[in-house]
Order: C-alpha cells, then sequence, then structure tokens
C-alpha cells in the first residue's frame, strides 16, 4: 500500500507541479472548448491522453524506445501551440464534431509528453523487476490530477460564461491565446536543431 501512495502521489505532483506547467498548458487548451455539461468528454480526453503517457512510459522503462530527449522537449510545446492554434481557428465552431480529432491528438500527444518525462521514471523505479505495477499506480495519479485541473477549467468557463457573460467564442479566444503566449517561448527556447 505504500507503494501505491508513493507512485500515485508522484503522479499528482507530476501533473500539478507548477515549475512543470506545460502538463497543465496542455490540459487547458484540451478543455477550454468544453462546457461543463460535457465533462464525460472532456474525462474520456484525459484518459487517453494518460493511455499514450503510459504507452510510452512502459516502453520506456523496458528499454524498448529510445528518442533523443532534445527532439521530445521540442515537440511538447509543439503540442501545445497545435492544440492552442487549432482552438483559436474553430472557437466560432460548436465542439460537438471536434470529439474524433481531440481524442486523437490527447492519444498522440499523450505519447509524446510521456517520452519527456521517461528518464526520470525510469530513475524513479530503479532496477525494480516489477515495472508495470508502479506504471499503473503512476498513470492513476495523473489521471486523477488531470481530472482535478480539467474541472476546475470547466467550472471556470462555467463561471466566465454564464456569470460574466463572457461569450463562448472569447473564452475559447482568450484563453487558447494565452496558452499559445506561454508555448512560443517554449518553443524558442528548446529549438533542437
Amino acid at each position: 500500500m505504500n507503494d501505491f501512495i508513493l507512485y500515485f502521489k508522484m503522479g499528482l505532483n507530476h501533473v500539478l507541479d507548477f515549475s512543470a506547467y506545460d502538463h497543465i498548458l496542455f490540459l487547458i487548451v484540451l478543455a477550454v472548448v468544453f462546457s461543463f455539461n460535457q465533462w464525460k468528454k472532456v474525462v474520456w480526453l484525459v484518459t487517453f491522453f494518460t493511455i499514450g503517457h503510459s504507452i510510452t512510459l512502459a516502453l520506456s522503462a523496458y528499454g524498448l524506445l529510445k528518442i533523443r530527449m532534445d527532439i521530445i522537449e521540442f515537440l511538447i510545446p509543439l503540442t501545445i501551440f497545435i492544440t492552442g492554434v487549432i482552438n483559436v481557428l474553430t472557437a466560432k465552431k460548436s465542439s460537438s464534431g471536434k470529439e474524433n480529432i481531440n481524442l486523437v491528438f490527447a492519444l498522440f500527444f499523450g505519447l509524446i509528453h510521456g517520452l519527456g518525462f521517461s528518464n526520470y521514471f525510469k530513475m524513479m523505479i530503479g532496477k525494480e523487476e516489477d515495472k508495470l505495477l508502479p506504471l499503473l499506480e503512476f498513470a492513476l495519479g495523473i489521471e486523477a490530477s488531470q481530472i482535478i485541473i480539467v474541472f476546475g477549467i470547466l467550472i471556470l468557463g462555467t463561471i466566465f460564461q454564464n456569470f460574466f457573460r463572457v461569450s463562448r467564442r472569447d473564452w475559447i479566444l482568450v484563453f487558447s491565446s494565452i496558452v499559445i503566449g506561454f508555448a512560443i517561448p517554449m518553443m524558442i527556447e528548446r529549438v533542437f536543431w
């Protein structure tokens, strides 16, 4: 049980660590296009992201996947940037037609984000024989923290749109633009070529 709590808390802290805010930025642009009554769709997106994240962590932990870290460190803000730009370009449209593409983004970008954390995860589990159980415990912590963040985003969206009368379009444009503004300097400082 102590190991479960340890890896679960590490998963929670991985996402909720504000010094590594790239994960939070991605969750913002992923969830900002949805309203609170669409929370089930957002939970599915988060789950697909966690699945992608866990796949690459597992492949890396078992030594089956090795990719240059400088490329991954650049791709992480690029995924955030791409998602934000898509939000801006489609802000007028309903989110109802975007579920499938968002699921693909969440899974694919989860694969990339998982690679960004793979070296730390390998050090964290060390030479343990059983890597699968710590990975699952860690993934549960990631999933829990992501759900906390996206519910916070959905609640904020509801407050701004219903009480302050911010239009859905403006809500998406402003928050996606802010995230894009964070992603651009991250990409520039992580250029690998």
